[in-house]
C-alpha cells in the first residue's frame, strides 16, 4: 500500500438531527471516535466538527466493499479503491452555525435519519435545506437504527423519508438502511458512496486556498520548551498546493484590542509539517481534510480561535471585508422551526448570522434595496466575490436559516 493511496480525495459530511447516529457511523466507517472534546464526552453530543479518514477497499474474492484490507465477510484480501475524509457535523439546533461552517468544506454528504423517530425532525429539514443552499449536489440518505425497530416501522419510516425529499434536489437520492451500532449493511452504504459521491476534479495550478475549520494546540501541560509544537490549523484545501517549508498568510488574522476597538491583523508563518489523518505528507493537494503545523505560538490557535480564516501564499489571498453587499434570495418558510413560519423581509438594523466559507460572523443591516442587503460585520471575513453566504435570523432563542446571498461589489 503506497502513501498516495491513503491521501483522501474528497470530504464527505455527516449531517442530520441530533442523536441520529452520525458519530457512531463515522466510527463504523473509519474506526475513529470523533467526539474527543471533554464537553462532547460529558453531554454525549458532537459540539465541534470532527474528522476521520477511511480507505474503501474492494475484496478480490467476494467483491464486496469494506474498510479493511482483510475482508470481514469472506476473509479474503482486499485492494484499496480510494480514501475519503468524513466530516462529522453537530446536529443540535443550537450548533447550526458550526454545521453551516462545516458544510462549506464538504464535497458530498450522508444525511442520517433515525428510523425510530418520525421523519423529518427539525434539524433533518434544516440540514437538508442547508445542503441545497450551499450547493452540495451528491448525497446518500442513511436510514439508521434499523436494528431497534420492527420491519413494519422501518418500512413506514422509509415512506416518510421518500415523502420528505419529494420535490427537493435530492428526490432521487439513494436511501440505505443500516445499523451503525451493529455494523449492518455497511457494505451497501459503501457501494452507494462510491456510486453517488464521486471524487471531484481539482485545480492544483491555482493559488492555494485553504479553509480553516479547526485550530488547536496539541502540546500537553508541562511539555519542555524544546519539544513544543507550533499551532495546528485543520481544514480543507479548496485549490492549489501547499508544501512543508512554505511561508503562508492567514486572513483576516488575529484579533487585537487597539484603543478599545477590535482589529484583525493578517499573520505570516511557515508550514512545519502536514498530516492527513495519521499520515505525514510533504505537500497537501486539494481533496480531503488536512492538519498543518505552523510556527505560530499555540496561544493564538487554541479553542478554534482561527477557525473561519483562509490560508494561502503571502499576498495571494482574497480581500478582507468589514462591510459586505449581498444579492439576497430568501426562502418562503423558516427552516428548522417547529411552527410553520413565513420568512419576513430583512429589516434595516436587523442582526443576522452569516456563514461564508468556514467562517461564521454577525452582520448588522446598514442598507437595503430591492434585492440587495448591505451589512456591517462584527467579525470581518476573507472571501472571494461571488461567494455564497447563508443567512440566519434569530427567532426566539435560536438562529434559523432564512436564505442566502451572493457576495457582490
Amino acid at each position: 500500500m503506497t502513501a498516495k493511496q491513503h491521501i483522501p480525495e474528497i470530504n464527505i459530511g455527516l449531517v442530520g438531527h441530533v442523536d441520529h447516529g452520525k458519530t457512531t457511523l463515522v466510527k463504523a466507517l473509519s474506526g475513529h471516535w470523533t467526539d474527543t472534546h471533554s464537553e462532547e464526552i460529558k453531554r454525549g453530543i458532537t459540539i465541534r466538527l470532527g474528522y476521520a479518514n477511511a480507505t474503501i477497499y474492494l475484496c478480490s474474492k467476494c467483491k464486496k466493499l469494506c474498510v479493511s484490507d482483510k475482508c470481514p465477510y469472506c476473509k479474503g484480501n482486499a485492494k484499496a479503491k480510494r480514501t475519503v475524509s468524513f466530516v462529522d457535523a453537530p446536529g443540535h439546533e443550537s450548533l447550526m452555525a458550526t454545521m453551516l461552517a462545516g458544510a462549506t468544506i464538504m464535497d458530498g454528504a450522508l444525511l442520517l435519519i433515525a428510523s425510530n423517530e418520525k421523519c423529518p425532525q427539525p434539524q433533518t429539514r434544516e440540514h437538508l435545506m442547508a445542503l441545497e443552499i450551499i450547493g452540495i449536489k451528491n448525497i446518500v440518505i442513511v436510514q439508521n437504527k434499523v436494528d431497534i425497530v420492527s420491519k413494519e416501522q422501518a418500512i413506514k419510516n422509509y415512506g416518510e423519508i421518500k415523502d420528505f425529499i419529494k420535490g427537493t434536489t435530492y428526490e432521487n437520492a439513494k436511501i440505505v438502511p443500516v445499523s451503525a451500532q451493529q455494523l449492518t449493511n455497511i457494505d451497501c452504504l459503501l457501494e452507494a458512496i462510491e456510486e453517488c459521491i464521486p471524487s471531484v476534479k481539482r485545480d492544483d495550478t491555482k493559488e492555494p486556498l485553504l479553509y480553516i475549520a479547526r485550530s488547536f494546540d496539541i502540546n500537553r501541560p508541562g511539555t519542555p520548551i524544546p519539544n513544543l509544537h507550533g499551532g495546528i490549523l485543520g481544514g480543507a484545501l479548496k485549490q492549489g498546493v501547499l508544501k512543508v517549508g512554505q511561508e503562508i498568510e492567514i486572513k483576516p488574522g488575529i484579533k487585537e484590542d487597539k484603543k478599545g476597538k477590535d482589529v484583525w491583523n493578517p499573520v505570516k508563518t511557515k508550514i512545519v509539517s502536514i498530516k492527513t489523518g495519521e499520515l505525514a505528507i510533504n505537500k497537501a493537494t486539494p481533496g480531503g481534510s488536512v492538519a498543518i503545523e505552523t510556527e505560530l505560538d499555540p496561544y493564538f490557535v487554541k479553542s478554534d480561535n482561527l477557525s473561519g480564516n483562509l490560508v494561502g501564499l503571502v499576498g495571494k489571498l482574497p480581500s478582507v471585508w468589514e462591510r459586505i453587499k449581498l444579492d439576497v434570495k430568501l426562502l418562503d418558510r423558516v427552516v428548522g422551526a417547529k411552527d410553520d413560519l413565513l420568512v419576513d423581509q430583512i429589516k434595516l438594523n436587523e442582526i443576522l448570522m452569516l456563514n461564508v466559507n468556514s467562517a461564521t460572523t454577525v452582520g448588522v443591516v446598514s442598507n437595503l434595496s430591492k434585492s440587495k442587503v448591505e451589512c456591517v460585520l462584527k467579525i470581518p471575513i476573507c472571501a472571494e466575490l461571488d461567494s455564497r453566504v447563508t443567512i440566519s435570523r434569530k427567532i426566539g432563542s435560536r438562529w434559523r436559516l432564512i436564505g442566502y446571498g451572493i457576495l457582490s461589489n
